[in-house]
């Protein structure tokens, strides 16, 4: 038989089993979607190495999943015309010997049978994620297919709060909303992070002045070509070009050694409302041009939101980016580092300002488009002069942004 193994790369803290998409003694073809892991950033679909029958389900739902670990086994076409499959009532086998976890628990989504017709990616994810029963949803999609929007109302109906008498003292009602797969590792990570990870974040101010007039002057040209220019790749940009003054800004720490890289990979805190954030990682920045960095980012944030970001489209970064000034924030300090990750920017609200500035040896008051940056690193592997000078580079590099 042939093991199906968990990936041994995976980006996030730990993977866990969400759910199989397949039953103990269905048939399977080469690279059909087998099994579906999650971790803190990413769900994946872990495919069938061969074709056959699944024959045994040793990681079930929830159980965790590390790397390497045999999943399950498949039958192949010489073993069945060896053996007879095992019939329904046969008992599976865990790997210590006792009885194996079921195929699917009770109340999980029975994906194969329950709607009779091919459920959607993101339908699928948000059917497991809220552990809804399809069949229980009348869709309203082609030929009565279930859509996105039908499983959203299905998760507001069900937390939707039930009326009540209004207490004595006055106070309104509450409802109970059961933490998702994806929220539990987030925090997992979080707190891991912070725990781990002595956290110090340093503050400048950066002048967009210069970085405007260049957008305003190139962004038409930009978009006929298919991209569209957004502060945060000129972000991008100069964080990839600061890495030459603090190269340790651009690394990994681990509990043996320090791990520093040639070519920086960053990745972009990328908001996905209520379901929390995924990190999508656009690699070697430091080779790219302007145009090219936009591209890059326009075609990964459109497939995070849309949820069709590949494993490896979220893994390997070596220094990450949150723009949370996009919300409205003028500061978030500490912003927690995506370990073992060494550093992460923060970029705040730009706005226009009352500032002093410099002009023939006179203090001026002008009006000018500023937002605060920030670098939280991780103290045991970077100083306070190492932050310093990346982010004096880095602002610099905004601020004197050629204008050709």
């Amino acid at each position: 038989m042939i093991d199906v193994l968990v990936p041994l790369e995976q980006e996030g803290t730990r993977a866990v089993v969400r759910a199989w998409l397949k039953r103990v003694g269905d048939r399977v073809e080469l690279n059909d979607p087998l099994v579906e892991l999650e971790t803190d950033k990413v769900a994946m679909e872990v495919p069938a190495p061969a074709a056959g029958v699944l024959r045994e389900i040793l990681l079930d739902t929830d159980a965790e999943a590390v790397p390497g670990a045999v999943l399950g086994r498949i039958a192949t076409e010489e073993e069945l015309a060896r053996d007879e499959p095992p019939s329904s009532s046969q008992r599976r086998l865990g790997p210590q010997g006792g009885q194996a976890p079921r195929s699917s628990p009770p109340g999980a989504p029975a994906f194969a049978g329950a709607t009779g017709m091919r459920l959607s990616p993101s339908v699928r994810r948000a059917l497991l994620q809220h552990d809804i029963d399809p069949s229980r949803i009348k869709g309203t999609g082609r030929d009565g297919r279930i859509t996105r929007a039908d499983v959203d109302r299905a998760v507001e109906t069900a937390t939707r709060v039930q009326p009540n008498a209004p207490p004595a003292d006055g106070a309104t009602g509450s409802r109970t909303i059961p933490h998702d797969r994806m929220r539990l590792r987030i925090a997992e990570n979080m707190l891991a992070s912070v725990t781990e990870a002595p956290h110090v974040t340093a503050v400048f101010e950066a002048d967009f002045s210069a970085i405007m007039r260049h957008r305003e002057r190139n962004k038409a040209a930009f978009a006929e070509r298919g991209a569209k220019l957004t502060y945060t790749a000129y972000i991008l940009a100069a964080a990839a070009e600061a890495m030459k003054a603090a190269p340790a800004i651009n690394s990994r720490w681990y509990e043996d050694r320090l791990e520093l890289f040639d070519d920086v990979d960053i990745g972009v805190g990328t908001a996905l409302g209520d379901k929390g954030l995924i990190v999508p990682v656009l690699r070697r920045v430091q080779t790219l041009r302007l145009e090219e960095i936009a591209l890059g980012l326009d075609a990964l944030i459109e497939k995070a939101r849309t949820e069709r970001l590949t494993r490896d489209e979220v893994s390997g970064g070596t220094f990450t980016v949150s723009n949370h000034g996009v919300s409205g924030s003028l500061f978030a300090a500490p912003i927690i580092i995506n370990r073992p990750q060494a550093a992460i920017l923060g970029i705040g609200k730009l706005e226009k300002r009352v500032v002093v500035r410099e002009m023939d040896g006179a203090d001026t008051i002008a009006i000018r488009p500023v937002a605060y940056v920030s670098l939280t690193i991780d103290h045991r592997v970077l100083d306070g002069h190492q932050t310093n000078a990346w982010l004096t580079r880095f602002v610099d590099l905004l601020q004197s942004w050629p204008q050709d």
